[in-house]
């Protein structure tokens, strides 16, 4: 798949392709359906599949410190679209003057002189252009006029519940990861580089990798939950972890109150591994939450309570393999 940085990068013989256009943070279920629809298309033209998102989230650039909670990384979406068929991977800087094209500037300057579109797949609440002033009529309509189809999905639900990621972000805000996995297709996942702790659960009997996350990551509620933990990349075998293998671990989310701590951590204990993770970029899948955060009367009671989580993520990790 190729990585577009913006849409300099289009090659000076591009022909016609499909193209499907989102923020399309989390790839969840409902985004599946929209690009396997322009994959789908794109392989009965002959042509490539081009999935057109933005950097940073528009919102950000509209009311700047109004940046949602983020579901995945562009690197992350770039994976998973390309694991669902996309042939081009384009990131559009979203920038104050991008948010002043007029709707008719959007599709002439972008969509027809640059990508050349033959059909444009979107959700059925699709805006784009100034003031989100063009709507799916609207590019229907300057289909019409610039030769071009444009197909208007809705997007998947079950329950009465549609699958967006707002949704998704109020799954995860409440510590709800399997109504999040459920709606995503797969756990959800927060990235990040392992960093210095203090310490404290190598002195408890289970050391744990202090995850720092990226600005404006997802990060469940407080907590303490079931998951995988893997390194990203290709690389060495680090002490008994493979990079790209996902291995067990029970998760805690919070403040560590017990210890009066004051800062928000997610740190993750691998079972059954040993390892000098510290550096590593590496992925934490959520996929079950065990308990709530709170404050133990001794350590002597977190031990034991630690014990039981690990057990218990063995237990409700095994099962799903």
């Amino acid at each position: 798949m190729q990585r577009w940085r913006s849409l300099d990068d289009v090659p000076a013989d591009w022909g016609r392709c499909v193209l499907t256009i989102g923020v399309f943070d989390g790839v969840h279920r409902g985004h599946a359906q929209l690009i396997s629809r322009a994959v789908k298309s794109a392989a009965a033209r002959d042509v490539p599949a081009v999935l057109m998102t933005f950097d940073p989230h528009p919102m950000e650039v509209i009311r700047p410190g109004s940046h949602p909670a983020q579901l995945t990384t562009l690197t992350r979406r770039a994976e998973l679209a390309e694991e669902l068929g996309v042939d081009v991977f384009c990131v559009i800087p979203f920038t104050h003057d991008f948010m002043k094209l007029t709707p008719g500037e959007y599709v002439h300057d972008l969509l027809v002189e640059r990508l050349h579109v033959s059909e444009v797949v979107v959700g059925d609440n699709f805006t784009f252009g100034k003031k989100a002033a063009g709507t799916v009529d609207t590019m229907r309509e300057l289909g019409g006029r610039f030769g071009f189809e444009v197909d208007a999905v809705t997007l998947l639900g079950e329950h009465a519940v549609t699958f967006s990621s707002t949704y998704i972000r109020a799954c995860v805000d409440a510590g709800d990861m399997a109504a999040a996995a459920d709606a995503l297709g797969r756990p959800h996942r927060v990235e990040g580089v392992v960093v210095r702790g203090d310490g404290r659960g190598r002195t408890l009997g289970f050391p744990t990798a202090n995850v720092a996350p990226p600005m404006h990551a997802a990060i469940p509620a407080d907590g303490v939950y079931a998951g995988w933990f893997t390194v990203l990349g290709p690389g060495p075998t680090i002490g008994t972890v493979t990079p790209g293998e996902p291995v067990m671990a029970a998760i805690s989310v919070g403040t560590n109150p017990t210890f009066s701590g004051r800062a928000r951590t997610v740190e993750a204990y691998v079972l059954d591994r040993e390892a000098d993770l510290y550096g590593q970029h590496v992925a934490v899948d959520f996929v079950d939450h065990l308990r709530g955060m709170r404050k133990f009367d001794s350590v002597d009671e977190l031990v034991a309570v630690m014990g039981r989580d690990v057990e218990t993520t063995r237990k409700i990790l095994g099962s799903a393999n």
